[in-house]
């Protein structure tokens, strides 16, 4: 098989092992009519998971065949004359290009939405979002937009270090005020490849060159933080080893005293069989705060951000996946391999937090992913930890522990007698106060909770306090 985890032998291991992630091939492109000879970067895009888009030629006849994720065995083509194509990542809208003449296309209504003419090719474009275009030319980046009637607004010019490389990728924070340019060359004599990254800051005006091959901005509010910090994620193999680095670029809000969240990096590992391979892909899930990043040779690995750790990696294709987009349904990642196969990685949350326990023997980072995503496995360490808390008499951290517990595990009968035989502290509210202040902070209490918060305010003869919670839908 071509795919390495689509051979029964690795999906049994799977199962038994209770691998963190979760693999799927979700269409053979060969197989819906598709040309082989087209599937590759140069004739094939993939803007997010709704679209992919192939330019075909055959008999000198062009066509861009589409191919909607949603009934993938149902292409569309059309006869499009244009040197290449890219969907809008969630609406029926296409750009087209055709020498240095720009159209955005609105298929639904069939009318043409805007064009422009440029002054020099695009070497390279994407959608940004689901209305702006990035247009790289040999000398400068812009961003169009596909609303009234402005033209490319140029963004930066591009950088010296940039000037011999084939520009692989191209990526916008969300608020679209960092961008990060990527391109790569092949060193000469020893052929090793080069990745060569522009980081531009349009607030500063200043751009930064890097050495690195596959970046990505991620928006998250960091520990201790209030609002979201915005983090830069490169990853890079040079002559000197292979690093992938987490810095905040933007921080959010912080009170004062909590540390600055600072840069993180992890080693690179590549097995000997593959040292040649370099990272060519990098994309983070929202859902799960990790970052996917897919190797030349068809490697997966999975890190946290927030912490730069690997959690898992594996071979996922034994062909080059020449192009990938967020898989936002599943929080995963999509990409193709020169194949044709369109495969799609997640985290398998049945399994993530026990493997991060066993394998990695790294509790913070399962209680973190677990409260996060609300996520099964990681009982045992709540229990526990709840109570070092309790006999601490730290009943404000015991109480959003219990709070927060993943599925509720902690919001029992039995945690309400904790804290109710609790001793109160010395100044401190009484710690089954302190408990169901918590449980209204987060949200609705159920039928036990609800009647034990009752007893204690009907007898101090507050009824006016239940008919508030009660009409807040809080019991």
């Amino acid at each position: 098989s071509d795919c390495l985890l689509a051979d029964r032998g690795f999906r049994g291991t799977m199962a038994a092992q209770g691998l963190p992630i979760k693999f799927q091939e979700l269409v053979q492109l060969a197989n819906v009519g598709i040309n082989p000879q087209f599937i590759s970067f140069a004739s094939l895009t993939m803007e997010s998971e709704k679209y992919i888009c192939v330019r075909e030629e055959v008999n000198g006849q062009v066509q861009v065949v589409i191919i909607d994720m949603a009934t993938p065995t149902e292409p569309q083509r059309r006869p499009i004359t244009a040197e290449a194509a890219i969907m809008n990542p969630v609406s029926k809208v296409i750009a087209l290009k055709a020498n240095n003449y720009l159209q955005i296309f609105n298929m639904e209504m069939k009318s043409k939405m805007k064009s422009h003419q440029l002054t020099e090719p695009v070497v390279y474009w994407k959608w940004i979002s689901p209305s702006t275009v990035a247009l790289v030319t040999g000398n400068a980046v812009y961003h169009w937009s596909m609303e009234g009637s402005s033209e490319p607004i140029k963004m930066f010019d591009r950088h010296a270090t940039l000037n011999d490389t084939q520009i692989i990728n191209y990526k916008t924070s969300v608020k679209e005020n960092w961008m990060v340019l990527v391109g790569i060359k092949s060193e000469p004599g020893t052929n090793r490849i080069i990745g060569a990254m522009q980081l531009y800051s349009k607030e500063k005006n200043v751009s930064q060159p890097i050495e690195g091959h596959a970046a990505a901005f991620h928006e998250m509010k960091v520990e201790g933080a209030t609002t979201p910090s915005t983090l830069f994620t490169f990853a890079a193999k040079t002559a000197a080893g292979a690093k992938l680095h987490v810095i905040e670029v933007a921080p959010g809000a912080k009170p004062e005293g909590v540390p600055a969240f600072g840069k993180k990096a992890a080693d690179i590992y590549f097995p000997p069989e593959a040292a040649q391979d370099f990272p060519v892909a990098m994309q983070i899930s929202s859902k799960y705060n990790c970052i996917y990043m897919v190797t030349k040779f068809g490697y997966l690995h999975l890190y946290d951000i927030e912490s730069a750790t690997l959690i898992y990696m594996n071979r996922i294709s034994a062909e080059t996946i020449f192009v990938t987009a967020p898989h936002d349904t599943t929080g995963g990642i999509v990409g193709v391999n020169r194949k044709g196969q369109v495969l799609c990685v997640t985290v398998d949350e049945a399994n993530i937090v026990p493997y991060i326990c066993k394998q990695l023997n790294n509790y913070g980072l399962a209680l973190r992913l677990a409260v996060k995503n609300n996520l099964p496995g990681a009982e045992q360490l709540f229990a526990q930890q709840f109570n070092q808390l309790m006999n601490s008499q730290d009943y404000k951290g015991a109480a959003k522990l219990a709070a927060e517990s993943p599925q509720q595990v902690l919001r029992t009968p039995e945690t309400i007698q904790r804290f109710q035989a609790a001793p109160p502290a010395p100044g401190q509210p009484s710690p089954i106060l302190t408990y169901f202040g918590m449980l209204l902070e987060k949200g609705k209490l159920n039928a036990f909770e609800s009647l034990e918060l009752a007893k204690p305010v009907i007898q101090q003869g507050k009824q006016a306090l239940l008919q508030k919670w009660i009409s807040e839908e809080k019991l």
